[in-house]
C-alpha cells in the first residue's frame, strides 16, 4: 500500500509539473506574440516595412492550454488541501461527527469526479472517432485538449479516492493542519 501510496503522491506532482508547463506554454506564446508587435511597431518608427509576426489562432491555442493547466492542476491542488472547503463549519466539528462529514463530502467529491471522467473520456473518444477540429485558422484535433482535461478529471478522482482511505485510517484528512495556512495566506 505505501508503494502505491508513493506512485500517486509522484503522479500528483507530475500532474502538477504538467499543468505548471501548460501555463508556461501560454506566457512564452503570448511573450512571442507582444515581443513580434513590438518589433514591428519599433522597426516602423525607423522606417523600416514590419515584419507582420502573428501567431494564428492564439487566443485559441491559450484557451485550450488553460483549460489544460486547470483540470490537470485539481488533484495536486486538491491534494495539497488549497481547494474551496467549508473550514468554518467543519472545525465546529469534532471528534466522529467531523470524521463522518469528511468521509461523507469525500463520497460526494468522488462520485462528482468519477461523473467528470467518464464523461470527459467519452468526449475525448468521441472526438477522436469523428475527427472534430477546431473551427480557428489551424484545424486542431479537438481530442488533444479535451485529453488533459480528461487526464486531469482521472487524476482528481485518484486523488480523492486516495484522501478517502487516508482519512479513514487516520481519521482526518492528510490536509488538515494546512487548511488554516492557506486561509491565513489570503488573507
Amino acid at each position: 500500500m505505501a508503494a502505491l501510496g508513493r506512485f500517486l503522491e509522484r503522479l500528483f506532482a507530475a500532474s502538477l509539473w504538467l499543468a505548471a508547463l501548460h501555463l508556461v506554454a501560454i506566457a512564452v506564446l503570448v511573450g512571442a506574440q507582444v515581443l513580434g508587435r513590438v518589433i514591428d511597431k519599433t522597426l516602423l518608427l525607423i522606417g523600416i516595412e514590419p515584419i507582420n509576426f502573428v501567431i494564428l489562432s492564439l487566443a485559441e491555442i491559450c484557451g485550450y492550454l488553460l483549460a489544460g493547466a486547470s483540470f490537470l492542476a485539481l488533484a495536486g491542488t486538491f491534494k495539497a488541501g488549497s481547494h474551496i472547503r467549508v473550514t468554518m463549519l467543519l472545525q465546529s466539528l469534532k471528534g466522529g461527527i467531523r470524521h463522518a462529514t469528511e468521509l461523507a463530502a469525500l463520497t460526494v467529491a468522488f462520485a462528482f469526479a468519477c461523473f467528470m471522467s467518464f464523461y470527459t473520456l467519452r468526449l475525448v473518444l468521441k472526438s477522436w472517432q469523428h475527427g472534430d477540429v477546431s473551427v480557428g485558422v489551424y484545424a486542431i484535433p479537438l481530442w488533444l485538449p479535451q485529453a488533459s482535461m480528461a487526464a486531469g478529471s482521472v487524476i482528481l478522482a485518484l486523488a480523492i479516492a486516495h484522501e478517502f482511505a487516508f482519512t479513514l485510517k487516520h481519521g482526518q484528512t492528510s490536509f488538515s493542519g494546512r487548511e488554516s495556512e492557506v486561509s491565513m495566506a489570503s488573507e
